[in-house]
């Protein structure tokens, strides 16, 4: 049988001419996307550390839009929706905590090959993490200063470092449904990172003890409880996976390295859900 004569493998009524069409990769805007890797070594293990970071950054651009619209959404006391996209953002960060799996791959030896090509680049200068840190609620004004050199990216941080976080959207929306929020932790200063509040522990204890009369409370609830245990799973991974290839010396950026991320570690987004356990 001649090739001309061989049985076709296309799908039956698979569409072929693409003349005037717009394709898969065009949409995906493909050529652009895998053509991004531009490792500045020859170092094989190079290309893993680029696309890791990089799919990393994708994520986190999904996370970050699903974050604004669950924030949007609980504003408007609109819950179901604001539900599926907190999930949806769990479920982000499961495949954020997997990707240290792929990079744990690259050994100290393989990563000191091209390490001092990176010159200062570091992923303690990534703009939409410290976005993500910011609506979480770690606020910080010092963290603003290494994107300065980029006026868009100062313009958003700043903005998102003065409007309210995802906790403060949830703790005024539970003092309109009646119950008995602080005054003063509904009119703080967003800009400040949110510390612990008795009278807030009181109130999560009250949807806790009675979740008949609370259940869509005690889900938001859970739904944060279920986002702060990724976070800090993933922050744990992070920290082994760098220790991993480097040990402790310091980061690329200038941070301490493994010190610096330990700490972030001990960083409570929704203290009183995690104390009202102790509690009950």
């Amino acid at each position: 049988m001649s090739d001309d004569e061989k049985p076709s493998t296309l799908p039956e009524g698979a569409h072929t001419d693409f003349a005037e069409d717009m394709t898969y990769g065009d949409y995906l805007q493909l050529d652009s996307i895998l053509s991004a890797q531009r490792p500045v070594s020859d170092k094989h293990d190079e290309q893993l550390f680029i696309v890791i970071h990089q799919t990393t950054e994708l994520w986190m651009k999904l996370a970050l839009h699903e974050m604004r619209a669950a924030i949007a959404a609980i504003e408007a006391d609109d819950l179901r929706p604001a539900f599926k996209m907190l999930a949806r953002i769990g479920r982000i960060q499961s495949q954020l905590i997997q990707s240290w799996d792929v990079l744990s791959t690259l050994t100290p030896a393989d990563y000191l090959t091209f390490r001092d090509a990176l010159g200062h680049s570091s992923g303690f200068q990534s703009f939409q993490y410290r976005q993500i840190e910011f609506l979480f609620g770690n606020k910080n004004r010092a963290m603003l200063e290494p994107h300065r050199d980029r006026p868009e990216h100062y313009r958003i941080l700043q903005e998102t470092l003065e409007s309210p976080t995802l906790y403060d959207v949830v703790l005024r929306l539970l003092a309109r449904k009646g119950l008995a929020v602080p005054e003063d932790v509904l009119t703080r200063d967003v800009t400040e990172r949110y510390t612990t509040h008795p009278g807030v522990t009181d109130v999560w204890l009250q949807v806790y003890r009675d979740t008949e009369n609370h259940w869509t409370e005690y889900e938001l609830a859970e739904e944060l409880v279920d986002l702060e245990d990724w976070f800090q799973q993933w922050r744990f991974r992070h920290v082994t996976t760098v220790e991993r290839i480097i040990g402790n010396k310091r980061g690329t950026g200038g941070t301490a390295g493994v010190a610096y991320l330990q700490k972030a570690l001990d960083i409570r987004f929704f203290p009183e859900l995690w104390e009202v356990r102790t509690v009950l």
